[in-house]
């Protein structure tokens, strides 16, 4: 699973990993994004522009749009068989930005789970698979929505959670972001753990455990 996430680079920073997308200018660093928040999105239209769309996906088919809260994340392996995920799956597939993100662990002996970051080594910004829907709203508005595709965790991640997000290598952007329709078959090779590697992580302050918490605190170290 993949429920707080970070983007707290700047947009020259991001402008140099995805050189090919345009960024726009005032970037708010985000330190704790959680369900229901905007997230940093570039959806499979064609435009390779950086967009906000709603954490938590709400199928077209959606009589009410809180199922997202429950749709955060896709199961990777079942993506072509849930009614929930299947369309998007072959026509409306996304990059979400990060450069981080955070799972909590529970220690022996201990009632508390103690939050950890999560980084590539590098610290670069990185982009999850994600799918997007657009849900008409009774009174005519639309709601842009995404969710974060998850698969097996590497052997870090596995120390932490028996899932992990699905983290895209830049290699796959372009088949990925394919406006095209593509089959599962094609795509489901990139459903798979990113190198535990060229990953890293480290505790942090329970200050992340409340969403209302966006501060640059708590992405540091735990004493």
């Amino acid at each position: 699973m993949c429920g707080r996430f970070t983007l707290t680079v700047d947009a020259d920073t991001i402008h140099d990993a995805f050189p090919w997308l345009d960024v726009p200018a005032n970037l708010t660093p985000r330190y704790n994004i959680a369900p229901t928040q905007p997230v940093a999105v570039v959806p499979n239209n064609g435009k390779n522009h950086l967009d906000a769309f709603v954490w938590g996906l709400i199928p077209t088919w959606a009589k009410d749009p809180s199922i997202g809260n429950k749709l955060i994340n896709a199961r990777g392996e079942t993506l072509a068989e849930k009614p929930s995920f299947r369309s998007a799956y072959k026509r409306r597939r996304c990059l979400i930005l990060a450069d981080g993100f955070y799972e909590w662990v529970r220690q022996p002996g201990q009632k508390a789970k103690t939050p950890h970051y999560i980084q590539l080594e590098s610290k670069e910004p990185f982009a999850f698979a994600g799918l997007w829907e657009i849900w008409h709203a009774p009174d005519g508005s639309e709601v842009y929505s995404t969710t974060i595709i998850t698969t097996e965790p590497n052997d870090l991640i596995a120390k932490l959670h028996n899932r992990m997000p699905v983290i895209l290598p830049p290699a796959a952007y372009e088949q990925w972001l394919d406006p095209a329709e593509q089959p599962a078959d094609k795509l489901q090779p990139l459903i798979r753990p990113y190198p535990a590697a060229e990953m890293m992580h480290y505790p942090v302050s329970p200050l992340v455990n409340s969403p209302f918490n966006d501060v640059p605190e708590t992405i540091q170290p735990a004493a």
